[in-house]
């Protein structure tokens, strides 16, 4: 009983060999592209400066003064550093000073800041999942490696081998690399929504007055 006990689990373990290099390999086509998203949203930040949120905001909140919601939207969109960020300036030209337009902000900052949150569990995802593949694609060769030591198949040791080192390294590649990402992520989603808020209470104030 126990004999069927042990080969059915090292069948189960053997099966997932391939499912977890699949894995692996998309986990790592994964971090790739949320690397090279990343690059771009810093460019995108590159002339993120309070001197310019400054000028952009007072602009707004002139154009608003005279009822040009659309120069308003205009002039916030120098300091959309991201498509989420330019629909939250959007709106908040559209509708700042209207009937109820503070509880309507609000709830598009918590949105923004919900549609960030999102975004970093991507990466966050492959911090755990990155070494985790790792992991299983470096203990499930080896029982097949020992195997072939025991059996003195010194191919079927090496290629096993191979393959347990070379998951690990890629597991051990995306996780650093995602966790690189969600950490100066975190920071820029952060700043993102410290520069609404202060849109956002500049308009406010401006319309009320």
């Amino acid at each position: 009983m126990t004999d069927n006990i042990e080969q059915v689990i090292f069948d189960v373990a053997e099966a997932l060999l391939v499912p977890v290099l699949v894995l692996a390999l998309l986990s790592l086509g994964a971090v790739v592209y949320e690397l090279g998203a990343f690059l771009l949203e810093l460019r995108n930040r590159r002339r993120r400066d309070f001197g310019l949120l400054e000028q952009s905001v007072t602009s707004a909140a002139a154009s608003l003064g005279t009822g040009d919601r659309a120069r308003a939207a205009g002039a916030l969109n120098n300091v959309a550093w991201s498509g989420q960020m330019a629909q939250a300036l959007s709106f908040m030209a559209a509708n700042a000073g209207s009937t109820d337009s503070e509880p309507r902000i609000a709830k598009t900052l918590a949105d923004f800041d919900f549609r960030s949150l999102r975004r970093l569990e991507r990466t966050r995802l492959l911090v755990r999942a990155g070494p985790a593949l790792g992991l299983m694609g470096t203990l499930i060769p080896l029982s097949p490696a020992l195997a072939g030591l025991a059996n003195g198949n010194v191919d079927e040791l090496s290629s096993n081998l191979r393959i347990a080192f070379s998951v690990t390294v890629l597991g051990l590649l995306v996780g650093a690399v995602a966790f690189g990402l969600s950490l100066v992520r975190d920071r820029l989603y952060g700043q993102d929504l410290s520069d609404l808020q202060y849109v956002a209470a500049r308009l406010e104030g401006s319309t009320s007055t």
